[in-house]
C-alpha cells in the first residue's frame, strides 16, 4: 500500500471545523480538489465564478435543510443491548468516519453510549474535475448538513478531511488503468485499504487515537495481547455483511479498527435512528461507486478513457451483430448497455488487443459454467495462508452467497503469489479484477485479486468469430446480421475453440 500524500499532514494540520453556527473553513486548493460553489452552480473550469480566498469563511447554502430532531434527551440505557461491538466500559479516543448516512450516524451515537471521547471526519473525496455539466449541486452538501446534525445532537466534534487528491492517485487512477487493460476492479475495496484506512489512518496517527471506526457491518475481535492477531468476523446481519470490502486490509490497519455495527442488524440500526431521532433515519441508503456521486459510470470512463468503435461478434456462430463504444465501457455478464434485439444479450468474453466483444444469449447454459480459477496479490490477515486449505468458504462477490471451496497451488504455475481456487459449483460471473474473500469458521482469513487466466471451462468462442475478430480491416464485413428471436431461429453452431 503506497504511503498517504506528503502534503497530507499539512491539509489535517487545518482541518475544516463546524462551530456554531455551522461555517466552513476552506483549506488550501488543488486542481483536483475544486470547492462546490452553491447549489445550481457549474464546476466548469472556465466558466464558474472564482472560488473564496484562502482561509476566508462562507455560511452552507440554505436553499434545503434536513429534518431537524425535536429533542435529543433519550436513555442511552436503551441502547445496552446494541453495545456488544462498541467496547463499552472502556474510556477510548476514537475517530468515527462520519458520511451523513443512517449507519455512520448510529455508529457513532453507539459509541458516544458506550463512553468513549469521539471526534468526526468527514473524508471528502469526491472525483469532480471536469464533471461541470453533470451535477446540479454539491454532492456532499446534502452528506455534510446530516453530518453536522447528528454531531450536534451529542455535541461531538466535526472535521472535514480533503482526500481527493490521495483518492486519484491511489484509487481512481488504477481503477482507469484496469478499465484500460479490460479488468473490472473495485473500487471500495480499494477505497477502504488506501484511502480511508490507508492515507487517513496514517494522517491521524499523531493525535493519540486508539481507534478509528466506521458504519461498515463487520465485527473485529481484538486480542487481549499487544502482540496478539486482530480477527475480521462476519457481522450479525449476514445480507448486509460488509467483510468482503474488508478482506484486502492489513493486519496493522485491522488493529486500529472498530465496528459497533457488526453485532447489530440493519433493522435494529433503523430502530436505533428512530430511537435516536437522528435526522436520517428515513435516508435511504446510498448506492452505486464513492468517488462518482451523481455522475454515471459511463459518463467517468468516457471523459477518462475516451471512446472507440469496435464490433460485437456472436460467440457460437461469428456473425457481426452490431457495434460498441470500446470493451472497457463492459464486463464479463454485462447485459445492460449493448443494445441488441432479440436478447437477452450478454457479454461473455472480450478481445482487448482487437477492441471485440464476444456477446450471446446463452450465458447461463450448464455447460459454461466455471469454478475454477486463479488470484493473485494474495493478502492473509494471519501473514500466512491458511492451514486447512481444503475446508474454506469464498466470496466472489459482495453479498451473503457463498461458496465451499479450496485452495492449491496447482500445476505449471511458477509464481508463488498466486493459488488456483476451486470451488464445490459453477459460478456464471467470475471477472478478472475483482476480489475473491476466504473464510473459515465464519471468520474472513484474507483475499486475492482474481486473474486473467481461467481453467479450460471459460466460454467457448467459435473459430469463425476469432478469425472475424483479428481482421485488420473490419470495414469489409459489411452490415451487422439481421437478428432473430430465438424462439424462430435456427443458427449453426460452429465448432469451439478454446
Amino acid at each position: 500500500m503506497r504511503r498517504a500524500a506528503a502534503t497530507l499532514p499539512r491539509l489535517l494540520a487545518r482541518p475544516i471545523v463546524f462551530p456554531r453556527p455551522r461555517l466552513i473553513s476552506l483549506p488550501p486548493l488543488s486542481p483536483r480538489s475544486l470547492p462546490c460553489l452553491r447549489l445550481g452552480s457549474s464546476l466548469s473550469l472556465s466558466s464558474s465564478p472564482p472560488p473564496p480566498p484562502v482561509d476566508t469563511v462562507a455560511p452552507l447554502p440554505t436553499s434545503w435543510d434536513p429534518p431537524r430532531p425535536s429533542s435529543v434527551s433519550h436513555a442511552y440505557a436503551d441502547l445496552e443491548p446494541y453495545l456488544g461491538c462498541s467496547m463499552p466500559g472502556k474510556r477510548l479516543k476514537v475517530a468515527v468516519l462520519l458520511s451523513g448516512g443512517v449507519d455512520s450516524s448510529v455508529a457513532l451515537r453507539l459509541l458516544h453510549a458506550a463512553g468513549h471521547d469521539i471526534t468526526a471526519f468527514y473524508l471528502k473525496i469526491w472525483f469532480q474535475e471536469d464533471f461541470e455539466n453533470f451535477w446540479s449541486e454539491c454532492p456532499w452538501d446534502e452528506d455534510l448538513k446530516y453530518a453536522t446534525i447528528v454531531c450536534d445532537q451529542v455535541d461531538v466534534q466535526f472535521e472535514v478531511v480533503h482526500l481527493t487528491d490521495e483518492y486519484w492517485k491511489n484509487v481512481v487512477s488504477h481503477i482507469i488503468n484496469e478499465y484500460r487493460s479490460g479488468r473490472t476492479p473495485n473500487p471500495d475495496v480499494l477505497c477502504n485499504t488506501r484511502v480511508k484506512f490507508g492515507a487517513f489512518l496514517e494522517a491521524i496517527g499523531s493525535r493519540g487515537f486508539d481507534y478509528v471506526a466506521s458504519g461498515h457491518y463487520a465485527h473485529v475481535i481484538h486480542s487481549s495481547s499487544k502482540d496478539g492477531l486482530s480477527i475480521l468476523k462476519l457481522s450479525k446481519d449476514m445480507v448486509k455483511d460488509q467483510t468482503y470490502f474488508l478482506s484486502h486490509l492489513s493486519q496493522s490497519q485491522l488493529k486500529k479498527l472498530l465496528f459497533p455495527l457488526g453485532c447489530i442488524t440493519k433493522e435494529e440500526v433503523r430502530s436505533i435512528a428512530s430511537l435516536m431521532d437522528l435526522p436520517n433515519k428515513d435516508r435511504k441508503d446510498s448506492q452505486g461507486i464513492c468517488f462518482l456521486g451523481k455522475v454515471k459510470f459511463s459518463e467517468f470512463v468516457a471523459k477518462h478513457i475516451g471512446e472507440m468503435e469496435g464490433i460485437m461478434l456472436e460467440a457460437e456462430t461469428g456473425d457481426y451483430l452490431g457495434k460498441h463504444r470500446g470493451f472497457w465501457f463492459y464486463t464479463i455478464g454485462q447485459r445492460q448497455g449493448l443494445r441488441l434485439p432479440g436478447g437477452p444479450w450478454y457479454v461473455v468474453e472480450k478481445d482487448v488487443q482487437n477492441n471485440v466483444l464476444f456477446v450471446s444469449r446463452n450465458y447461463f447454459s450448464l455447460d459454461k459454467r466455471r469454478r475454477i480459477f486463479r488470484v493473485g496479490s494474495l493478502n492473509w490477515f494471519s501473514g500466512s495462508s491458511p492451514i486447512n486449505v481444503e475446508q474454506l468458504q469464498c466470496k466472489v462477490r459482495h453479498g451473503p452467497g457463498f461458496y465451499e471451496c479450496s485452495i492449491t497451488s496447482g500445476s505449471g504455475i511458477s509464481d508463488e503469489e498466486s493459488l488456483v481456487v476451486h470451488l464445490s459449483e459453477d459460478d456464471q460471473g467470475l471477472a478478472a479484477g475483482q476480489f475473491a474473500a476466504f473464510y473459515c469458521n465464519k471468520v474472513c482469513v484474507g483475499s486475492g485479486v482474481i486473474l486473467d487466466s481461467w481453467d479450460e471451462k471459460c466460454f467457448p468462442i467459435c473459430s469463425k468469430a476469432l478469425e472475424i475478430s483479428r481482421m485488420e480491416d473490419k470495414s469489409k464485413l459489411g452490415k451487422p446480421v439481421r437478428i432473430i428471436n430465438l424462439e424462430t431461429s435456427k443458427t449453426t453452431i460452429c465448432r469451439s475453440e478454446h
